[in-house]
């Protein structure tokens, strides 16, 4: 896919569901457990034990049908092993200069973390495609979000960090283009214990409160 279908397939869904498990087995069944469900990307982090092969079964099983992409990345080097692999787009837990410039010069999707209007500011004029407020739940919140997309409006944010039900419609309606979760929809004990069906229900449950926060529309 291109970097622009990649961008806009994410803005569609609003999800972006993050794989941070202790196994490949682990990892390759919730990926494959929330595409099966209807959230068509994954983001298998680098904290993952052979979270590269992970990254490389993916895109050879499901093609363009998944977006599959990186995170936790802090490297070129790692950034280099990830687009060998066959990711769709890169994503930082902070504002990294090089990985924005190493995913530009290479026509793929990045989205770095950041957490204060400067570092915004710095990531999107540097050519990120989406900013991720990280941990936005644990320091700031949805009216934080919403602060942001005034001076920010044209910047697509990701809420990222404690999106849980509870709060993912404040988010969307806070103007949070997506949302990255975590645990909260692939849950530690539902994969030690392969329940599928408790992930593919939560997957179905944050794609129904996405679409009903769009629907009611931004604060």
């Amino acid at each position: 896919m291109t970097r622009e279908e990649v961008r806009n397939r994410i803005s569609e869904i609003g999800i972006i569901p993050a794989v941070r498990v202790s196994s490949e087995e682990d990892a390759l069944f919730a990926a494959e457990t929330v595409a099966d469900a209807g959230i068509p990307i994954v983001e298998v982090t680098m904290t993952v034990p052979g979270a590269l092969k992970v990254i490389s079964t993916l895109v050879k099983e499901k093609g363009d049908s998944v977006i599959v992409g990186a995170g936790t990345v802090f490297d070129a080097a790692t950034a280099q092993h990830c687009l060998e692999a066959g990711v769709g787009f890169l994503t930082t837990p902070g504002p990294d200069l090089m990985i924005v410039s190493f995913a530009a010069s290479h026509g793929t999707v990045v989205f770095p973390g950041a957490m204060t209007p400067g570092e915004v500011q710095e990531m999107w004029k540097a050519g990120a495609d989406f900013v991720k407020i990280f941990p936005v739940t644990q320091i700031a919140g949805p009216s934080y979000i919403q602060a942001l997309k005034a001076p920010f409006h044209k910047v697509p944010l990701i809420a990222s960090g404690g999106v849980n039900q509870d709060n993912v419609v404040d988010y969307i309606r806070a103007g949070a283009a997506a949302v990255g979760i975590g645990r909260h929809l692939i849950h530690p004990d539902a994969i030690k214990r392969r329940e599928s069906g408790w992930i593919r229900e939560l997957s179905r449950r944050y794609l129904n409160l996405v679409k009903e926060a769009r629907s009611i529309g931004v604060r």
